[in-house]
């Protein structure tokens, strides 16, 4: 087998390595269920993440009241104890109401605040500069900057260099599409190593993109004790693990990312199944996944399952 070259900036800041997005868990009657988020967190904190991230889009942060986001942010905070950092998501098409929401979570004591470039309409490069410049320079803790644009390309080393320049406390950037390991060195060139490069989707570009220098990857919280053997398995320089262990994970990350809200679904059936949710409740509108895909869903779960106990994780 071809060995990867794995390449591992010299980060020592607040987001690196393996940083789940945590899913927002509800109750039977769609209320947040806090005592399942306590769960979650502690299981990230004991995998060893450096920091975890809510309420993002695998959150469901676009069906949530500003008060429930807020509230899930001090909630998180308050259950990681400073075992691991809480990246604040603060999402919203209004730079105004971003701007807000960013002070508002720095002060609950989330260690690094992330927003999502709005998205909705077409925008060019100088209006999505002025909107994350005005974010960024509303808080004092470092940023990351997503951009998830399923409609055209992301931003690249301009905006970066660019940002960098106007916001010092821009440290990082998320991005979701296919074949960017030239964007990921093209970013690290023009801001000087400054900006680390987080690739999302589900974790789905973590071996191609791994050599390219990201600097972490933001995968779904219910196989991140997985994603963290994974990388352990890279930075020791064992490729072929590595390899067997991520096929292993590849089914369940390709199916769930369908569709987004097919993904809840999915991360919530197997998070369930683990024992960290109570209920598998998705906030309409959603998905209703028929009886032959919530079949193939178990089928994709029980193969996760046997994944982690022979790594020799917790399954239940």
């Amino acid at each position: 087998m071809s060995e990867l070259s794995f390449c591992h900036p010299a980060w020592s800041g607040p987001v690196h390595g393996v940083v789940p997005v945590i899913p927002t868990p509800f109750d039977n009657d769609e209320l947040i269920d806090f005592e399942s988020l306590e769960r979650m967190i502690d299981f990230a904190a004991d995998a060893g993440v450096t920091a975890v991230c809510l309420p993002a889009y695998g959150s469901e942060f676009y069906k949530l009241a500003e008060r429930e986001r807020a509230d899930l942010i001090r909630a998180a905070v308050r259950f990681a104890r400073g075992r691991v950092t809480v990246v604040a998501q603060s999402n919203h098409f209004s730079s105004k109401l971003a701007a807000e929401s960013a002070r508002q979570n720095q002060d609950a004591g989330a260690g690094v605040i992330s927003f999502a470039l709005p998205r909705m309409f077409s925008l060019g490069e100088d209006d999505l500069l002025r909107y994350a410049t005005r974010v960024a320079q509303s808080v004092t803790v470092p940023v990351l900057v997503q951009d998830f644009n399923p409609g055209g390309a992301s931003v690249g080393p301009r905006f970066a260099q660019r940002l960098r320049e106007q916001a010092p406390n821009f440290r990082f950037l998320k991005l979701e599409e296919p074949l960017m390991a030239p964007k990921v060195r093209a970013i690290r060139e023009a801001t000087g190593e400054a900006v680390g490069v987080l690739e999302g989707w589900g974790g789905m570009y973590l071996l191609e993109l791994l050599p390219a220098g990201i600097c972490g990857t933001m995968p779904g919280l219910s196989i991140v004790d997985l994603f963290q053997s994974a990388v352990r398995n890279l930075r020791e320089g064992d490729t072929a693990a590595a390899s067997r262990l991520f096929e292993r994970m590849l089914p369940f990350i390709v199916y769930s990312l369908q569709n987004l809200e097919l993904y809840h679904h999915c991360e919530k059936g197997l998070l369930a199944r683990r024992g960290l949710l109570q209920s598998v409740t998705v906030r309409d509108a959603s998905l209703s996944p028929d009886e032959s895909a919530r079949q193939y869903m178990e089928f994709l779960y029980d193969g996760i399952l046997e994944a982690v106990a022979s790594n020799g994780g917790r399954v239940r």
